[in-house]
C-alpha cells in the first residue's frame, strides 16, 4: 500500500461509526517487546539495528492481519509524512526522529500498527472507538503470539517482558482511553477529577501522549505500572476508572444545561459563529471551538452527524495534514489561513444551533462525589 492510499481515508477509529464515542473516544493498548539476541535499540550499533530490522519486518509483513497494508523504513519517508503518521497517532514523535534501520507497518483500516526499531524492537498497538479496551486487547494478544511464533522474544520468568524503560518490565503493556471532557473544564472539575486519577497510579497525558498539552479538551488515561499485575488486572482498573470519569462528565454537562443554560448556549454558540466565518484561526483556537461543536452535537444542538464531522477535522487540520493537503510546506500564517478556510467548507452546511434541546431539569449537588477507586 502506498503512502497516499493510507492517508486516503481517516482510520476506523476516527470515525467510530456505530460506537458511543460521545466521550470516550478511543481505547488503545500498546506492547513492547525486544529481541533475545540483540541490543536494544537505544544501545545498538546502526549495523545491529540494521540486522534486528532485517529479522523483524519479514516477520512483521507477513502477519495475517498486515495483509494488503503499509510497510515502510522510516528513512524512505519525508519528515512531512512521518510528522502526519505522528499526528494520526500511527507513530511516536521519538519513533519519526529516527532514521535507518526504523520501519513501521500499518493495517490497512489503521486500526493495528507496529513501529520497529523505536524504544524498543517492536512497538505494537490496537486502537479502537469508544471504551472498547478488551477488543482492543483480544485483537493485539493474537498479533502478539503470531509474532512471538516467528522470532523469540527477550524475557524473563521472574520479571516478565525485558524492554528498554523500567516501567515497561513485565507485561510491556499500556493501555489507554482518550476522553472529550469539555464539561469538567467548563465547570472547574477537571483538577479534581485528574488528581483523583493520578493518585491511584494512573497518568494523565495529553492528546499526543507523554510530554504532550491537552488540547481540544481531550485527555489520555493510562496505566503506569506494568510489573507484577497481570493483563486483566490492569484493563479492569482502567475500564472502571474510564467508566467514572465518563460519568462524571455526563453528570457535568447535565448539571450545566440546568444551572447556567445561558453560558452553555453563548460558549457553542460562538464557537459556531467564529468557525462558520474565521478567516484566520491557529490549531490551538480552532480545536477548542471544535471542541464545543462536538459538545454541541452531543447535547442534541446539532444533528448527530457533527460529532464525527469534528474527529475528522480534529486530525485534518493539524500542520502537517494541512501541509499535504497542500502540496507544500507552508508558514504558520498561511497554515491558519488554510485551516480556517477548511472547516468553513466542512461546516457550509451546518445549521445555527438549536436552543430548544435545553430543557428545565431538577437541581443536583454542586459538587459530585468523585468515587474515583
Amino acid at each position: 500500500m502506498r503512502f497516499t492510499t493510507l492517508m486516503k481515508h481517516p482510520a476506523d477509529w476516527m470515525v467510530g461509526k456505530g460506537v458511543d464515542n460521545a466521550i470516550v473516544l478511543t481505547s488503545r493498548i500498546r506492547l513492547a517487546r525486544n529481541l533475545a539476541e540483540l541490543p536494544f535499540p537505544g544501545w545498538a550499533k546502526k549495523q545491529q539495528r540494521r540486522d534486528a530490522l532485517e529479522i523483524l519486518l519479514p516477520a512483521v509483513e507477513g502477519l495475517s492481519v498486515m495483509k494488503k497494508g503499509f510497510s515502510k523504513e522510516l528513512d524512505s519517508l519525508t519528515s512531512l509524512q512521518k510528522q502526519v503518521m505522528v499526528e494520526r497517532h500511527l507513530i511516536s514523535r521519538e519513533h519519526a526522529a529516527r532514521g535507518e534501520g526504523s520501519a513501521a507497518v500499518i493495517e490497512r483500516r489503521q486500526s493495528v500498527g507496529i513501529m520497529l526499531n523505536e524504544e524498543d524492537h517492536l512497538r505494537m498497538q490496537s486502537i479502537r472507538p469508544g471504551l472498547d479496551l478488551r477488543t482492543a486487547y483480544e485483537t493485539l494478544s493474537a498479533v502478539d503470539d503470531e509474532v512471538a511464533d516467528r522470532v523469540e522474544y527477550a524475557f524473563d520468568p521472574e520479571l516478565g517482558y525485558l524492554t528498554t524503560c523500567p516501567t515497561n518490565l513485565g507485561t510491556g503493556m499500556r493501555a489507554s482511553a482518550m476522553l472529550h471532557l469539555p464539561a469538567l473544564v467548563l465547570s472547574d472539575q477537571i483538577g479534581q477529577v485528574l488528581q483523583a486519577v493520578n493518585k491511584i497510579g494512573l497518568a494523565v497525558r495529553g492528546i499526543f501522549g507523554e510530554g504532550s498539552e491537552s488540547l481540544g479538551n481531550l485527555f489520555q488515561i493510562s496505566n503506569q505500572s506494568t510489573l507484577g499485575e497481570s493483563e486483566q488486572t490492569i484493563l479492569e482498573r482502567l475500564e472502571r476508572v474510564i467508566s467514572q470519569v465518563a460519568k462524571h462528565e455526563r453528570d457535568a454537562r447535565e448539571k450545566l444545561l440546568e444551572d447556567d443554560p445561558d453560558m452553555v448556549c453563548d460558549k457553542i454558540g460562538r464557537a459556531y459563529g467564529l468557525l462558520k466565518h474565521a478567516w484566520i484561526i491557529p490549531s490551538k483556537e480552532a480545536l477548542t471551538h471544535l471542541s464545543l461543536l462536538r459538545l454541541g452535537g452531543d447535547l442534541g444542538f446539532f444533528a448527530e452527524e457533527i460529532v464525527s464531522a469534528c474527529d475528522t477535522l480534529l486530525m485534518e487540520i493539524q500542520p502537517a495534514h494541512l501541509q499535504m493537503h497542500n502540496g507544500a510546506k507552508l508558514g504558520p500564517e498561511e497554515r491558519d489561513t488554510i485551516r480556517a478556510e477548511i472547516v468553513r467548507s466542512r461546516l457550509q452546511t451546518l445549521e445555527a444551533p438549536d436552543i430548544s434541546s435545553i430543557e428545565e431539569n431538577q437541581e443536583g449537588d454542586d459538587t459530585p462525589d468523585l468515587g474515583i477507586s
